[in-house]
């Protein structure tokens, strides 16, 4: 059978993830109603609502390769949704074993709850595969963490040096969201995984007063929770699925913005993994472009849009909605696969970085001692006060631009302030490394937390 599926085109492959786009295919998302419709009836025939006979033709045919893929695209767009030409053809498959059996396929069902169940047990493979993606990356940043947690850099406020900072913080800074990501996906999973079972509106009145008994039994058949009621038209679950992966793709996002703007020409602290036909361009030999970070970046871009349209199809009328639930249908799988994609590029981009260390100190220097302005300022203050103490500096940093000169050759010159300041007290306050405040004790506490959770 022929399969429709984006998962061989050009931006599938530079943006996605093959195993994520493989859980969100055609063939997957029909398996996966049909494995809805397998259990119902199991469900049904502990319940004794269908005969138990019924249960083994009926399952038999729950397999969709068995099914043309393209047809039922076809017939959808006729019928409204997929799942009620795959209902059709899987009643004529078990007819033409047994008629009887064939009566009872999706009894009591209507085609919502095949395709939001099935939707359901997509996510749940999806979402362990990015908390499996996650995992892979938190080793890896808590790595770069704990090895360059001495690593002197400038820290950077508004693209501007500020002041000192190792890139091990920075590293923690980034695994720190990445663990809020993880807690957030684990916090999503019990008000995610539940059974949508609800029938026509939402009462399941085809099956009388044994609707509720078949749902209990129904969950369990699917490891699935038994919501309170059925939520064809309240779709919170879904936005909220959206927007937790959402705030996974920006955050990785964050994360190959810093690593692109370090990159530059002229920072150059570090450099994504060299490989053959890896980050050149057409027409300079020189480049070494960060097309890791790229592909990151672009997908950070397009999953906001993504997420408020999964917010717009939220207010959908009565018990089912017109147009805005099948807008969903597209629009969550392409949020994961994007989020997947950038896990799957980011991690060993990380993993391989090259870090110049060096290159970190000397930038270190480039403002010719302003990074430690604000430190200098504070220990004045002790002496002359902060606003007059911060003035004075201001004024000093000005000169440090104008003439070219080190901020610490002008204090030494100042005959007020070279009272105040020893020799011995300059060379503690321009010591990057006595200027990193409770940094280290930072990236500790991350790696604690990242030691807990994986």
């Amino acid at each position: 059978m022929s399969e429709s599926s984006d998962s061989g085109n050009w931006s599938a492959r530079m943006f996605g993830d093959a195993a994520m786009s493989a859980l969100f295919s055609d063939r997957a998302r029909l398996q996966r109603m049909l494995d809805f419709e397998a259990a119902l009836v199991r469900a049904e025939a502990r319940c004794a609502v269908v005969p138990q006979s019924a249960v083994a033709v009926i399952a038999t045919h729950c397999r969709a390769e068995a099914f043309d893929l393209d047809a039922i695209g076809d017939d959808a767009r006729l019928a409204g949704n997929p799942a009620i030409p795959m209902v059709k053809r899987l009643t004529a498959a078990v007819k033409a074993d047994d008629a009887e059996a064939a009566r009872w396929v999706h009894w009591g069902a209507t085609s919502q709850d095949a395709i939001d169940t099935g939707l359901v047990l997509q996510l749940r493979d999806a979402l362990a595969l990015i908390d499996d993606g996650c995992a892979a990356l938190v080793d890896v940043l808590a790595r770069l963490a704990n090895e360059h947690r001495a690593s002197l850099m400038a820290g950077r406020t508004w693209l501007q040096q500020a002041v000192p900072v190792t890139f091990g913080l920075k590293c923690a800074g980034w695994l720190d969201g990445l663990l809020r990501n993880r807690q957030r996906i684990a916090e999503l999973r019990p008000r995610l995984l539940v059974l949508q079972f609800g029938g026509a509106a939402g009462t399941l009145a085809a099956l009388g007063d044994r609707g509720l008994d078949v749902a209990k039994v129904l969950s369990e058949e699917l490891a699935l929770s038994l919501p309170a009621t059925p939520w064809h038209s309240a779709r919170d679950r879904i936005a909220e699925a959206g927007s937790v992966v959402g705030l996974l793709a920006g955050s990785l996002g964050k994360i190959a913005r810093d690593l692109s703007l370090m990159m530059q020409t002229e920072v150059a602290e570090v450099f994504e993994p060299a490989a053959e036909g890896k980050g050149g361009s057409s027409t300079m030999p020189h480049k070494r472009n960060p097309v890791g970070c790229s592909i990151v970046l672009a997908n950070a871009v397009r999953v906001p849009g993504l997420v408020a349209s999964l917010f717009a199809a939220m207010t959908q009328e009565h018990e089912r909605g017109l147009g805005n639930w099948p807008a969903e249908w597209e629009t969550l799988p392409e949020i994961f696969r994007l989020a997947a994609g950038s896990l799957a590029v980011l991690t060993p981009t990380l993993a391989g970085l090259e870090v110049d260390t060096a290159r970190m100190r000397e930038n270190l220097d480039a403002t010719r001692g302003l990074l430690f302005a604000e430190r200098v300022t504070m220990a004045l203050a002790e002496a002359m006060g902060k606003p007059a103490a911060h003035h004075r500096l201001e004024s000093l940093s000005r000169r440090v631009v104008a003439e070219r000169r080190h901020l610490r050759e002008l204090l030494a010159e100042d005959s007020q302030l070279s009272l105040l300041l020893s020799v011995k007290r300059l060379d503690e306050l321009f010591d990057p490394a006595a200027a990193l405040g409770v940094g280290d004790a930072f990236i500790d506490r991350v790696l604690a937390a990242a030691a807990q959770i994986n």
